[in-house]
């Protein structure tokens, strides 16, 4: 038995086991004083401090005193798994070259694919622990996690079985998504209708017999996959088993929201340029839109994705680091709650919603993760300040203090 009390502020997110839209994203259900008690993974009772010790004489006691304690942050767009870096094209960038002609020369999402053929397994599983402590040390407890940058069929296997170990073998959980159509690789780049084919015709029965996705999920854009490859791809993928994710509208607005409305898509992920009758179409089939505003800020864009108006559409919103070597190398939740709030105008409140309980909903886990309710996994997280609106204010460092996973202190994440 373990017992967290007196906390400044619990923010426990308490209610519907489901996403949260309009006022409900400002409804954080934060108890003043505030305590839980854990018995083994999961959470017993929440209350006030004085009403927790009551229930918890013997128990280990956790003193946040001064304090914040929120549910461990859920990460629901990163690409975890990767060899190398882009350091190349990140400086070439700051001489004013673009995402897209940096792709047209070969470099951007095909330089990461060549450094990751050329990683062994272990090599990669490496690598990927170590970011895992770089999630836990931000307060990140689950990842959604995609591949993507094989592009073969051993290769995506590859990604996805380390996207597996890692949340066998560390404390941070992962859910796999398969992105074998992340971009056409090079020895594809005449033919690309064969690439596709290999996606459906070998890449997805493997991928679904020894079951190592969730979700599959797509680039969406022009010089990526067109409309009309993302929609067989992704029935192909639905037909197997698969729930769809797809990124869409991030550099050009394609009809991507539209079409995973039509789709029936769990989320619709970037959605920069994404217009009023895309928003109306992600409204009207309950698609849950997952922003990344990191991706902006380090492309050097200027054009977020348009929050407010998906808020007052109804739309249950997601924020995410999209953590990948490219366009957003960063596992920062904080840094995307204070993007959020200073660059897209979501309230604290509601940017705080978006990465607990409304991106556990948005990988099907909102009954397990995302808020400290009775019943629950004991994922939370202890920060150094006493009001929940500083985890946005303050950027650029953490201040998380305590990890905790499955009532578990997480003791290998220091600095």
């Amino acid at each position: 038995m373990l017992a967290v009390l007196h906390a400044s502020q619990l923010i426990t997110l308490a209610g519907p086991q489901r996403a949260r839209v309009g006022a409900e994203l400002k409804e954080l259900g934060i108890i003043r004083d505030g305590a839980f008690l854990i018995n083994g993974e999961r959470i017993a009772a929440v209350g006030t401090s004085s009403e927790i010790e009551k229930l918890s004489p013997g128990a280990e006691i956790v003193d946040a005193t001064g304090k914040i304690v929120l549910p461990g942050f859920v990460d629901a767009h990163t690409h975890l798994v990767f060899a190398g870096t882009r350091l190349d094209d990140f400086e070439a960038r700051a001489r004013g070259e673009s995402y897209q002609e940096i792709a047209k020369r070969g470099g951007g999402i095909q330089t990461t694919v060549k450094a990751t053929r050329a990683a062994s397994e272990a090599e990669l599983l490496s690598l990927a622990t170590h970011r895992a402590t770089w999630f836990l040390r931000n307060g990140t407890t689950s990842i959604e996690a995609k591949s993507g940058y094989g592009l073969t069929v051993e290769d995506e296997l590859k990604l996805l079985r380390v996207i597996r170990d890692i949340g066998r073998e560390t404390a941070l959980e992962t859910i796999p998504t398969f992105l074998g159509a992340h971009a056409v690789p090079a020895e594809f780049r005449s033919d690309h209708a064969a690439y596709v084919s290999l996606i459906i015709d070998k890449m997805l029965p493997r991928i679904a017999d020894e079951k190592l996705a969730e979700f599959c999920d797509i680039f969406c854009e022009q010089d990526y996959f067109n409309l009309d490859d993302s929609r067989r791809i992704l029935t192909a993928a639905k037909q197997r088993g698969l729930k769809l994710r797809l990124h869409v509208d991030q550099l050009t607005n394609s009809g991507g929201a539209k079409l995973a409305g039509e789709l029936g898509a769990t989320t619709a992920d970037h959605l920069e340029q994404t217009d009023e009758n895309g928003i109306a179409a992600l409204a009207a089939a309950k698609v849950q839109p997952v922003l990344l505003p990191g991706s902006v800020y380090a492309l050097g864009a200027r054009k977020y994705p348009n929050a407010r108006a998906m808020i007052d559409a109804g739309l249950a919103v997601v924020l995410a680091t999209d953590f990948n070597p490219g366009s957003s190398p960063t596992a920062s939740m904080p840094m995307i709650l204070s993007l959020a709030v200073t660059q897209m105008k979501m309230s604290p409140a509601e940017a705080i919603s978006a990465t607990t309980i409304n991106a556990a909903a948005s990988l099907g886990r909102a009954d397990r993760i995302g808020s400290l309710e009775p019943g629950k996994k004991a994922n939370f997280v202890i920060h150094q300040c006493s009001d929940y609106r500083e985890l946005a204010y303050w950027f650029g460092f953490s201040l998380v203090e305590d990890v905790f996973v499955g009532g578990k202190r997480v003791s290998n994440i220091a600095a």
